[in-house]
C-alpha cells in the first residue's frame, strides 16, 4: 500500500502535511529479505495511478523484484495513513509511543486478486521457482477471492517448496469477515509466524504448547512476545524442540514494522540453514533496525556487525543495546548501524 505518515505528532486533525512512501506487510518483509542479501519478490496489484507507480518504483529501487505486480486500470492503489502519538495531553492524542493505521483499502486494486493470479506466466514463474512463498492474514481480509487465492497457492506448493504464514492480525479489517478461516491458513503452512497477543486474539492462548495443539501441521511456529522475546517450536527427527532467545534492548522510536522486520530476518536465516537460536537472532536485529527509525524500514547492521551478534556469546547479547546513533555491545564497542 501507500503510507501517508504526518510530518508532526499528534491526532491527525492537526496533521497539515505528510510524507508519501511505501508500506505493507508483504512488501515490508520483501524489502527485508533484499536489505540481508536474499533475492525477493513481491507480486500484489495497484492501481493505473500515482500511487500504484510509486510503489512499484520505490520497491524496485530497494531490490524487489515487482514484475509480477499486477496494475489495475479500474481500482485504486491501497492506501494507509500513520497516526503517532505525541504524547501532549491532547485528548485524541494516542500517547507517546503508540501509533496507529487507518486503512482505506475497500474496493483497491490488491482486493481483486484471485486464484486467475496463478494463471499468469510471470506469476506463475515466479512462484514455481521459488524456495519460500511468504504469506500473511491480511490478504485473507480482503476478499474472498483473496481467500481463494491463498488456499490455491497453498495447496500448489511445489516438491521442496515452504510456505511461510505471518498470522498479521488487523482487527479493522476483520469487522465484516470470519477471522474463523485464519487457523486451517496457518495449520497448512510450514512456518507459522505470530505475535503473543494476535494468537490470543485469534487462538485463544499465546502459550506454545497450546499453539502447537490447535497448529499441529507447521513444522516450525515462531511466537514473538514484542520486546520481550521470541520463541520457536520445531518438529525435528528427535522430536519437539522449543528455542526461545530474548530481543535486543532497543531505544524505541516507532514500532510499526518491525514485525515484518522480524518475519524477514527469521525467514533469511531459514534460507541459510541456520540453526533455531540463529534465526531468532537475526530476526531480533531486523527488527531493532526497524525500530530505531520513523518509518517502516530500517537498515540492518554491516554483514560483519550481524555475524559478530549472531555468534556472541548469551551474556554479551543481553548486554547490547540498539539506539538510533548506533550500537553498543561488548563485542563491538560503540558502532553507528
Amino acid at each position: 500500500m501507500a503510507v501517508l505518515t504526518p510530518a508532526s505528532r499528534g491526532p491527525l486533525e492537526r496533521a497539515d502535511t505528510f510524507h508519501r512512501t511505501a508500506g505493507g506487510a508483504e512488501s515490508n518483509v520483501a524489502r527485508g529479505l533484499v536489505a540481508l542479501a536474499v533475492p525477493a519478490a513481491w507480486i500484489s496489484a495497484v492501481g493505473d495511478d500515482g500511487f500504484g507507480r510509486h510503489l512499484i518504483g520505490e520497491l524496485a529501487e530497494a531490490g524487489v523484484d515487482t514484475s509480477a505486480v499486477l496494475v489495475d486500470p479500474t481500482r485504486p492503489t491501497g492506501l494507509y495513513v500513520k497516526e503517532i502519538g505525541a504524547g501532549d495531553g491532547h485528548p485524541h492524542d494516542l500517547g507517546a509511543g503508540r501509533s496507529r493505521m487507518h486503512y482505506y483499502r475497500g474496493g483497491s486494486a490488491a482486493s481483486a486478486l484471485g486464484p486467475a493470479l496463478l494463471e499468469r506466466p510471470r506469476a506463475a514463474a515466479l512462484l514455481g521457482g521459488a524456495r519460500l512463498v511468504h504469506l500473511t492474514g491480511i490478504t485473507a481480509a480482503l476478499s474472498d477471492s483473496c481467500l481463494a487465492l491463498l488456499h490455491e497457492i497453498l495447496r500448489r506448493r511445489g516438491p521442496g517448496q515452504a510456505v511461510s504464514f505471518d498470522l498479521n492480525w488487523r482487527e479493522a479489517l476483520w469487522r465484516r469477515r470470519d477471522p474463523g478461516v485464519l487457523r486451517p491458513l496457518l495449520d497448512a503452512a510450514d512456518l507459522v509466524l505470530l505475535g503473543a497477543d494476535e494468537a490470543t486474539a485469534v487462538l485463544g492462548t499465546a502459550e506454545p504448547a497450546e499453539l502447537r495443539a490447535l497448529l499441529p501441521g507447521p513444522r516450525a511456529i515462531v511466537v514473538k512476545n514484542d520486546a520481550r522475546d521470541a520463541t520457536v517450536l520445531e518438529r525435528t527427527a528427535g522430536g519437539e524442540v522449543v528455542t526461545t532467545e530474548r530481543a535486543l534492548s532497543v531505544d524505541v522510536i516507532e514500532p510499526i514494522g518491525a514485525g515484518d522486520a522480524f518475519a524477514a530476518g527469521y525467514l533469511a536465516g531459514e534460507l541459510r540453514g541456520y540453526d533455531a537460536r540463529r534465526r531468532l537472532r537475526l530476526g531480533h536485529i531486523a527488527a531493532a533496525a526497524t525500530l530505531v527509525v520513523p518509518g517502516d524500514h530500517g537498515a540492518p547492521p554491516p554483514p560483519g556487525v550481524v555475524d559478530a551478534l549472531l555468534d556472541c556469546p548469551g551474556d554479551a547479547w543481553e548486554r547490547t543495546r540498539v539506539r538510533p546513533d548506533g550500537i553498543s555491545s561488548p563485542v563491538l564497542g560503540r558502532l553507528r548501524p
